[in-house]
């Protein structure tokens, strides 16, 4: 008996040589792997204006359970859910309890309930994650502001006797607010009271809270005005901070995905890829929707390119981040005031090398300018109303003459909605297009952007006509034959060596 235990020992030892350590211990994924895995086409939700799950007329997490197939069935593989936290505000970006779900959005127990949902569905959640202030009405703010000597006086920025308090901030607003037990730094205004970040205890707390929604299923966050962290003080230590926190962030989940609101230039922008995964591209943006409003090219895909170039300069694993407009900007469809605009500009986004972000709405055509609100207005699931439907306030831009709905374009092949359902789940299968570099092509025509976008040995070349004429592309089209088409929304001609264009459409084909 004794030998046969040794001949059992000697197999399993003998066993255990022959595999491979990482068959039995399991292989870390590797870098690149990992960077992989954070492509996604992302979902902006603002909560309040998205689904009404409860009966009260607010948009909540209920309401984006119910309709998590919605989001499928449009293929986007990320959703950005902005504020949920308890808050004395509509927009909840002031925040009262990092720990806590506002009442009026659900509880954490159906916080849990979206994660595993939506991870079933193959889809990624972020959340904004809001460490540049906190609300006048948060605890720590509360003490401090009453007690001198209380150790939560210093996660705020104080004035000293030598602060200039009439100085304005970089909107020319007021930024150092009275109270009784002197004057505090607040950015964006007196109910934002900055917080210290020179202060370890604050640092140790912020990755204490993005540590706890971490646990809970969260892959990752925006991150709220990360350029303004030293707003106070000198603004590039703001840096400093955010490779501190990322580096913390990926010890605890190694494919956490980081996208910072960085509100400036690609130059400003590049340095903080050395902190985040993304920054969005608002330079890009704006270039897109002047594109397909002139429709003329401005060489936007050697722009892109050469942002992401830029970008390379500060880590090798970028991942842009290309929108058209967000909950802060008026909405691309109130700029561009044109479906076939529309269409075009969405076309050349979501072709283009990151992670896109569709701001809710955007896919129906939804309008709004002015104040803040204005642009956050309810979501249009239906013609006139049923279940589901936010009405946290009137519509004022869509209704009426305009008045676009889910239930209007859902069943419209030529939608603008079935134009992005088509184009996401045409980037979302295709490699080169969800991950690829951009390589430009000179199309020899102004009103055509050309680039092909390549992942290792597979290519795939898109073309945008952005006018409303034909256009004619000289390209050797002499093997037609060997081309593959993926999409194209369009009418084209082949010849011998030129390729026409109908007006406003794309085009993408492999070889």
């Amino acid at each position: 008996m004794r030998n046969l235990r040794k001949l059992a020992t000697l197999f399993l030892i003998l066993l255990l040589v022959a595999i491979p350590l990482d068959v039995v211990v399991g292989e870390a994924p590797s870098a690149e792997d990992i960077f992989l895995g954070k492509h996604s086409v992302y979902y902006q939700i603002f909560v309040r204006a998205f689904a009404d799950g409860d009966g009260d007329g607010l948009g909540d997490l209920r309401g984006i359970i119910d309709r998590l197939d919605y989001l499928s069935d449009l293929g986007v593989s990320g959703i950005w859910l902005t504020p949920i936290h308890p808050s004395p505000t509509y927009h909840k970006y002031d925040v009262i309890d990092y720990y806590a779900i506002d009442s009026e959005i659900g509880t954490l127990e159906q916080f849990k309930e979206l994660i595993t949902k939506a991870h079933d569905r193959g889809i990624r959640v972020i959340m904004d994650l809001v460490l540049h202030h906190t609300s006048r009405l948060h605890p720590w703010f509360l003490e401090a502001a009453l007690d001198l000597q209380s150790p939560y006086r210093d996660y705020y920025i104080w004035a000293d006797v030598d602060t200039n308090l009439g100085a304005p901030g970089p909107w020319a607003q007021r930024v150092w607010h009275p109270h009784a037990t002197g004057h505090y730094h607040g950015l964006f205004w007196d109910g934002m009271p900055d917080l210290n970040f020179d202060n370890p205890k604050v640092r140790e707390e912020a990755r204490a809270i993005a540590e706890f929604w971490l646990d809970l299923g969260v892959d990752g966050f925006r991150l709220d005005a990360a350029m303004h962290m030293y707003a106070h003080a000198e603004e590039n230590r703001a840096l400093e901070w955010w490779v501190e926190f990322r580096d913390h962030l990926r010890q605890v989940k190694p494919d956490v995905y980081l996208v910072a609101e960085v509100w400036d230039s690609s130059t400003v922008i590049a340095p903080y890829y050395a902190g985040f995964d993304s920054a969005f591209n608002f330079d890009l943006a704006n270039l897109i929707i002047l594109s397909a409003r002139s429709g003329s090219d401005f060489g936007l895909a050697r722009v892109a390119e050469r942002f992401i170039n830029r970008y390379e300069e500060h880590s090798q694993w970028v991942i842009d981040a290309p929108f058209l407009t967000n909950h802060d900007q008026d909405r691309v469809m109130s700029v561009l005031n044109d479906v076939e605009q529309m269409k075009m500009a969405a076309s050349v986004y979501l072709t283009l090398p990151g992670n896109p972000f569709i701001y809710y709405g955007e896919e129906i055509g939804m309008k709004g300018t002015g104040p803040d609100e204005n642009k956050r207005e309810p979501f249009r699931w239906y013609d006139e109303s049923g279940p589901g439907q936010s009405t946290w306030r009137m519509s004022s831009f869509n209704t009426g003459t305009w008045q676009p709905s889910v239930e209007d374009q859902q069943t419209d092949p030529n939608s603008l909605w079935s134009h992005y359902r088509n184009l996401i789940h045409l980037r979302e299968g295709n490699l080169p297009l969800k991950v690829g570099k951009i390589i430009p092509i000179d199309t020899g025509n102004k009103q055509v952007v050309g680039f092909v976008r390549q992942w290792q040995d597979d290519q795939v070349l898109v073309l945008h006509n952005l006018n409303s004429a034909w256009q004619t592309v000289e390209l050797d089209c002499s093997q037609a034959h060997n081309w593959n088409m993926l999409y194209s929304d369009g009418e084209v001609e082949w010849d011998y060596d030129t390729l026409k264009l109908s007006p406003c459409s794309s085009l993408v084909i492999e070889r």
